[in-house]
C-alpha cells in the first residue's frame, strides 16, 4: 500500500482535538471515510497512532512520535515549491523580496536606489505583508530576501533558524500622539494626570514591531494598567488611528518623521521610552542563483556594522 499524502494532513487534525466527527468536518468529509483514511495511515504505518477506547481519543506513543514527523514533513511539502522555483530561476535575473508595509513605502526605494549606484539589477519582484508572513516566504524559498526590523536584544524565527542575515538600515520606534491646542500629547507617558490611564495603540502578534514593543516595553505597560484601544497589523493603520486621537502609538521614525515636523504627531514621552531599531536583510539559506549572490555581496559592501 502507497503512503497518501493528505493522511498526514488528516492525523494532524485528529491529533489536536482526539475527536473524529469535528476532524472529519474540518477535512470536509464523512466521519467513515475520515476513519478509513486514519486506519489506512496506521496500516502502512504497521502501529496504532491512537487509543480509540478513550473519549477524546488518545494519541499513542507512536502516535506522538508520528506527530513530530508529521510537522517536519508538512513543513517539508510546503517549501518544496520554493526550492523548485529557486532551482529553475538560479540563472534567472529577477530578485524576489519580501518586506514589511511600513518599510516597502519608506526604506525599501531609497536603499535600493543606493545600490544601483554600485551594482546592477535586473528584474525586482516585491511581495509586501505583515513580517510573520514574510518570514514564511523566506522560509519557504518563495523569496531571495526578506527586509524587515529588528533590534539585537529580540530574537525572531529567523534569527533563531541561523538564517544569513545584514543590517543595512536604522529606524527608531517613538511613542507618538495627536496633540491638544496647547501642542502637548493628548495620550502621554507617564498619564497626563493623576489616577488617568494611557490609552494605547498596539501591533498584532503578526507583526515584528509588536514583537520588539511586547518584549521591551511590555512588562512596563503592564505595570503601568494602560489600556489597549485598538489592535492592528500595520504600523500605517495605527498612525492613521493616532491622528484621529484614538491614542498613543509606537511608530516608526521613518513613517512619521514629516507627521513630527509639522505637528500633526507629537513625541508622547521622553526620549527613554523611544527603542533603537535595526532595519534587517536576510536571505535564503544555500545558494540563491548568480542575481542574487551578486545583490548580497553589493548590500553586504554597503551594510552598516553591527
Amino acid at each position: 500500500m502507497s503512503m497518501n499524502l493528505s493522511w498526514i494532513d488528516d492525523f494532524v487534525a485528529l491529533a489536536a482535538t482526539g475527536n473524529f466527527s469535528r476532524a472529519a468536518e474540518e477535512r470536509h468529509m464523512t466521519q467513515p471515510a475520515f476513519s478509513r483514511r486514519i486506519r489506512a495511515l496506521e496500516e502502512w504505518l504497521g502501529a496504532d497512532l491512537f487509543d480509540r477506547s478513550s473519549q477524546p481519543a488518545r494519541v499513542t506513543e507512536v502516535g506522538e512520535w508520528f506527530r513530530t514527523v508529521a510537522q517536519d514533513l508538512q513543513s517539508r511539502v510546503a517549501g518544496i515549491p520554493g526550492e523548485a522555483r529557486a532551482i529553475s530561476e538560479a540563472s534567472s535575473t529577477t530578485l524576489r523580496f519580501a518586506a514589511t508595509h511600513a518599510l516597502s513605502f519608506t526604506f525599501m526605494p531609497r536603499w535600493l536606489h543606493a545600490l544601483e549606484a554600485h551594482a546592477s539589477m535586473g528584474q525586482l519582484q516585491l511581495m509586501s505583508d505583515v513580517q510573520q508572513k514574510c518570514e514564511t516566504l523566506l522560509a519557504q524559498n518563495q523569496v531571495h530576501f526578506m527586509l524587515a526590523h529588528g533590534h539585537p536584544g529580540v530574537r525572531g524565527p529567523l534569527d533563531e533558524a541561523d538564517y544569513p542575515s545584514i543590517v543595512v538600515g536604522t529606524d527608531q520606534l517613538i511613542p507618538v500622539s495627536a496633540p491638544d491646542d496647547g501642542g502637548r500629547p493628548l495620550h502621554g507617558l507617564p498619564a497626563a494626570s493623576k489616577g488617568s490611564q494611557l490609552q494605547w495603540l498596539g501591533y498584532s502578534a503578526e507583526s515584528g514591531l509588536g514583537r520588539i514593543l511586547k518584549q521591551l516595553r511590555g512588562p512596563t505597560l503592564d505595570r503601568m494598567h494602560a489600556h489597549q484601544v485598538l489592535t492592528a497589523h500595520l504600523a500605517s493603520v495605527l498612525r492613521t488611528m493616532a491622528l484621529d486621537k484614538r491614542g498613543c502609538a509606537w511608530l516608526p521614525k521613518l513613517l512619521v518623521e514629516d507627521d513630527l515636523a509639522i505637528g500633526r504627531l507629537v513625541s508622547a514621552a521622553p526620549d527613554d521610552w523611544r527603542i533603537d531599531l535595526q532595519i534587517r536583510l536576510y536571505r535564503q539559506r544555500g545558494e540563491s542563483g548568480k542575481a542574487a549572490e551578486t545583490f548580497w555581496q553589493a548590500a553586504s559592501a554597503a551594510a552598516q556594522p553591527v
